[in-house]
């Protein structure tokens, strides 16, 4: 069998939409809440590849899913970098990038090395997967993981990151470049490990206005896309708070282009004609009681192309979320076939 989530991503005919979920693999399943406890700390989780695959299949096992995204973080990939990481519960960057110095001591190692747990991981998961079961890899995209280096945790501002792009915008750009040559081996590796398909997660790309996005977040992330087309996977570039710039991505090198809830389906089909489409209900939907759910899922669904979409979230699925919301979710695409 082949695999439905493969083939929209490719923009090929499907019986139905593909679904899966963005942080589905995640705390609000009492099964992923037990194995939390037995690692005690978020990274141990990451960093053993038996938990690891484990908690990345335990949504596939429940739901039956399209696809399954490997357990791990975007901001593991920065310890090999020379990056101290650790989560406190949030993230904690120990050596921020601060001034253009900072940016000469990032070490790309070559080939890449240090997330050799990543590689078993996704072994383990490729194994136990149906074959028509998609398996994805993940990075942060450029703009991304240099607001958490320079920022050096989440921030609200992000008056850090600018100021230092605005200040040093040469020694930005090398960082940007940086990120992205770092990631398009990280991703690769990935790829030879399982991987069947990969995600970038622009996740503060919404932070920028139209200028600053095209310089500081999207050049960089066409410089990672360009090193992996020869890969022949998928490229899913999810632009989170992106709709001011959907004329822009339009001309982005990768398959899929996931969007947040604030787009419309419709106006983001139209608009970027060249790609498949993912995403793109609302998590806080999720919430609501699952008549609702349902309800908002097929209004979804009536709103997006007959082929080239994938149904998701518009951003991760929360923590509190009860699993039978998820369910009423998930059951509601997979019920639904295209006339």
């Amino acid at each position: 069998m082949t695999s439905r989530f493969l083939e929209a991503c490719w923009r090929r005919p499907v019986d139905r939409p593909p679904v899966w979920v963005m942080r589905q693999a995640g705390r609000y399943l009492p099964e992923y809440r037990a194995i939390r406890r037995k690692a005690g700390d978020f990274l141990t989780l990451c960093r053993t590849p038996e938990l690891a695959a484990d908690v990345t299949l335990q949504p596939v096992r429940r739901f039956g899913l399209d696809a399954a995204i490997v357990f791990s973080d975007i901001l593991t990939p920065l310890v090999p970098l020379g990056i101290e990481l650790s989560f406190t519960p949030g993230p904690h960057i120990g050596n921020p990038i601060r001034h253009p110095s900072d940016v000469r001591r990032l070490t790309v190692p070559v080939p890449w090395t240090g997330t050799g747990f990543l590689d078993e991981t996704l072994e383990r998961v490729r194994q136990a997967l149906d074959p028509d079961t998609a398996l994805l890899g993940f990075c942060g995209a450029p703009w991304t993981l240099a607001s958490y280096l320079v920022e050096g945790t989440t921030s609200r501002s992000f008056t850090r990151i600018k100021q230092f792009a605005l200040t040093f915008p040469g020694a930005f750009a090398g960082l940007a470049d940086r990120l992205a040559d770092a990631m398009a081996a990280y991703l690769r590796s990935q790829v030879e490990h399982g991987a069947q398909a990969v995600q970038i997660f622009d996740s503060w790309l919404g932070t920028l206005g139209r200028e600053d996005a095209r310089e500081w977040a999207l050049a960089p992330a066409v410089r990672l896309f360009e090193q992996l087309g020869d890969l022949g996977v998928p490229r899913i570039y999810f632009a989170n708070g992106a709709g001011h710039l959907l004329d822009e991505l339009a001309s982005m090198p990768c398959e899929v282009i996931g969007i947040d809830w604030r787009t419309g389906l419709s106006e983001a089909a139209a608009k970027l004609g060249g790609h498949a489409i993912q995403g793109n209900l609302d998590p806080g939907v999720l919430m609501g009681p699952p008549e609702v759910i349902r309800q908002r899922t097929l209004a979804m669904l009536a709103q997006a192309p007959r082929t080239g979409y994938i149904a998701n979230l518009g951003h991760g699925i929360t923590p509190d979320v009860p699993v039978s919301h998820m369910t009423a979710f998930v059951r509601t695409v997979q019920e639904s076939h295209h006339a």
